[in-house]
C-alpha cells in the first residue's frame, strides 16, 4: 500500500474560516478530508482544502497534525465498522479544543463513489461503462470523510438572516 495518497484542491480565499476534519476509519487506511467551514443563511458551507488516504498506523498522528497546523474545531467521524476503538484513541489524543462528532455513514461509500465521477468523469471508452460498473482506480475513503463533514454541517443551524 502506498504511504499516503493525497488531493489537495484549491484552499479557500477566506483563511478565517473555521475548520473541520472527516474521518473515515479503517482497518488498513483511512480517509481523512479538511474541509473549510463558513457559516450562511443556509447553514454552513463547506469547501475541501485537503483530503488525503493515510495509512491505519499513521492517520492519528496526521489527524492531530492537521488539527494543530489549522485550527480544526471538529472531527467528525464516521459510525461504522471499528468506529468505536478508533473514538476512544481520537478522544484520548485530540487536542481539547477539537469536539468529536459522529456522523451515520449509512451509505456513505456509495455516495462517495458517484462524487469520484464527478470530480474526475471518465474519459476515452470508459465514457461509455455504465457509472455502477466502473472500476475506481484508487481508495475513496477521503471523499467518504469528505461527504462526513457536509452530512455533520448541515445538521448545524442555520445562521439567522441579516
Amino acid at each position: 500500500m502506498s504511504d499516503t495518497n493525497t488531493n489537495t484542491p484549491e484552499p479557500p480565499s477566506d483563511r478565517s474560516d473555521r475548520r473541520a476534519l472527516g474521518f473515515d476509519p479503517g482497518r488498513e487506511k483511512c480517509g481523512i478530508a479538511r474541509v473549510s467551514l463558513r457559516t450562511s443563511a443556509g447553514g454552513l458551507a463547506t469547501a475541501v482544502e485537503e483530503m488525503a488516504v493515510v495509512e491505519s498506523a499513521r492517520a492519528i498522528e496526521w489527524a492531530i497534525a492537521q488539527c494543530r497546523q489549522y485550527g480544526v474545531s471538529v472531527l467528525a467521524i464516521g459510525d461504522g465498522t471499528s468506529s468505536k476503538q478508533w473514538q476512544t484513541r481520537l478522544a484520548a489524543a485530540l487536542p481539547e479544543s477539537v469536539a468529536l462528532v459522529r456522523v451515520d455513514e449509512y451509505n456513505s461509500t456509495q455516495e462517495a463513489r458517484d462524487r469520484y465521477w464527478e470530480l474526475y468523469p471518465p474519459r476515452g471508452l470508459t465514457r461509455l461503462v455504465p457509472a455502477k460498473l466502473r472500476s475506481i482506480p484508487r481508495p475513496i475513503d477521503d471523499i467518504v470523510a469528505t461527504i462526513l463533514v457536509e452530512r455533520w454541517a448541515a445538521t448545524q443551524p442555520r445562521a439567522p438572516m441579516p
